[in-house]
């Protein structure tokens, strides 16, 4: 995946970020206080946003580094983070499909190795 690509997923997945937010903080709350899922909303909206700014980030970084290659799959890792935790919680929000809950740890995991990737990208004498 290139730079450039990863700077466009990373603003658009930015961009609902802040729509989910507002559509579940005004459209949505009297539902998700109904069901007692309003923190879960929020969760759901705070991962997608911080790991969508983690994004840009990233996109910045294969901009500067383009020989580390694990910073791409750091990046894959993130968006599938996004996807399945982000995703999976939105979905159970809005659906109360309970068994959703049980995938969400999947897209934790997926986010914490893209952390972890990105720490080795920059370990001593690492060139990938």
């Amino acid at each position: 995946m290139k730079t450039e690509r990863i700077l466009q997923i990373a603003a658009v997945f930015g961009a609902l970020a802040v729509v989910f937010g507002a559509f579940g903080a005004h459209a949505l709350e009297p539902l998700l206080i109904e069901t007692g899922r309003l923190d879960t909303f929020e969760t759901a909206v705070s991962y997608h946003f911080y790991h969508s700014l983690a994004l840009l980030l990233l996109g910045a970084l294969t901009h500067l580094y383009p020989e580390k290659k694990r910073l791409i799959t750091s990046a894959w890792f993130f968006i599938a983070g996004i996807l399945i935790f982000s995703g999976s919680l939105y979905v159970l929000c809005l659906s109360q499909v309970t068994w959703l809950g049980a995938i969400t740890p999947l897209g934790g995991l997926a986010f914490i190795l893209g952390w972890v990737l990105l720490f080795f990208s920059f370990g001593k004498g690492n060139q990938s």
